[in-house]
């Protein structure tokens, strides 16, 4: 059985980027969250099981809502008696039910906005509510009253009045206790603003060791992932699994070893992972982009690729799922590769995400027929876009790889 030796905080911190992703790069929100409830948890003395699930949930604790932009910004400014601020906990619960790894974060994530004193969908209030969901909620409302472009110590005591005020209320007075005492040190706010502290952060967090990874535990994860990144337009509803599909397929076909094939199966389902950093209106606009739109659309790639980098062992699947725009004549984006750099996975990926796009239904049209998948995919191989012997390798098999999408 092939294995990959990850580090749980590597793997982790890759996730919680990729829930960052804006049009301007990495937001903040996660990782400020995660060393809020990191500063907490230790000043309850948690056992360490218990901490390491208080700030992995915390790291993603907002799965939920990230492939909704507007339901990102809802959520800086909701309070905790909107019912609609219960919705994403549930959709995040429900994600991380999909894998073993991280089912054990999804009750965390499912209370995350419970408030202390009831009234809460679930029917929980007080200690009934899991102590990791109590911190994190906490955390979380700290976190999104910070104000940017205000200096730290001018909002300290607005925020430490809010959340005394919502003591015994929102939150739980005994971890309101615990906040207040790690407020007492200047560092503990300068450390919330400082962009350079979040890898000293991470580095602090990584206590562990590597732990080994199944490729189905891998491939559970990519999942879950797969079906947020095609949450983003309903014009792409089942297109990363289409892709990784045809993808596995074909390189079933030119002869990858099975563990490669399962491989190139996470690529695909991660292809489009930087797409998160794209606005739904651009990813769902009908007519043709701006060319600054298109800009925004082609920096999908290089977010994919530096996300999945930072999971030990995983540079060929960061290679294959983040190079499918490259092209054999280097014009391809975003790091212009040409063909004697590009792998053969690489090749493969593209190849099966043009054809998954040209096969795919979309709202504005229907599904093209073979005679101009034939066609179209033809012109992209004479012209060195896409590598001839694999489009030859597909076609082959038409039927067979058209049953995947």
């Amino acid at each position: 059985m092939h294995f990959f030796d990850i580090h749980p905080m590597n793997l982790m911190k890759s996730l919680s980027m990729a829930l960052e992703l804006t049009v301007n790069g990495m937001s903040t929100h996660h990782w400020r969250t995660a060393l809020i409830a990191d500063c907490i948890a230790k000043e309850l003395k948690l056992e360490e099981l218990k901490w390491q699930e208080v700030v992995y949930a915390a790291l993603i604790h907002d799965i939920g809502a990230v492939s909704n932009w507007e339901e990102r910004k809802l959520l800086r400014t909701m309070d905790d008696n909107s019912k609609r601020i219960y919705l994403h906990a549930e959709e995040g619960y429900e994600l991380l039910l999909l894998s073993k790894r991280f089912e054990k974060l999804a009750k965390p994530i499912r209370y995350h906005h419970d408030n202390w004193c009831g009234g809460n969908p679930s029917g929980l209030a007080g200690d009934k509510i899991p102590l990791a969901s109590r911190i994190i909620h906490l955390a979380d409302r700290i976190e999104v009253s910070i104000y940017p472009g205000t200096y730290i110590f001018d909002q300290k005591n607005k925020i430490l009045d809010y959340v005394d005020e919502k003591s015994g209320t929102a939150f739980d007075p005994n971890l309101v206790d615990a906040f207040n005492q790690c407020a007492k040190s200047e560092a503990f706010w300068l450390d919330l603003i400082n962009p350079n502290y979040k890898e000293v952060f991470f580095s602090s967090l990584d206590v562990y060791g590597s732990i080994s990874y199944t490729l189905e535990d891998v491939t559970e994860i990519a999942d879950i992932f797969s079906i947020i990144i095609d949450k983003t337009s309903r014009y792409t509803a089942k297109h990363s699994r289409g892709v990784a599909e045809v993808a596995a397929y074909l390189a079933k076909q030119a002869g990858f070893s099975p563990s490669e094939v399962k491989e190139m199966r996470i690529a695909g389902l991660l292809h489009d992972l930087g797409k998160l950093a794209i606005p739904n209106e651009i990813l769902e606009k009908p007519e043709k982009l701006t060319e600054e739109e298109y800009l925004l659309i082609k920096q999908h790639t290089y977010y994919t690729y530096r996300i999945l980098q930072g999971i030990d062992n995983f540079e060929k699947i960061a290679q294959w799922a983040a190079y499918h725009h490259e092209t054999l004549d280097g014009t391809g984006y975003p790091f212009r590769i040409s063909e004697d750099s590009l792998s053969l996975g690489s090749k493969i990926l593209a190849v099966a995400d043009v054809f998954t796009a040209l096969t795919e239904d979309r709202p504005y049209r229907e599904s093209l027929s073979e005679e101009k998948v034939k066609d179209i995919m033809g012109k992209m191989a004479k012209y060195r876009r896409l590598d001839k012997q694999i489009i030859d390798l597909l076609f082959e098999h038409y039927q067979d790889a058209r049953a995947f999408i």
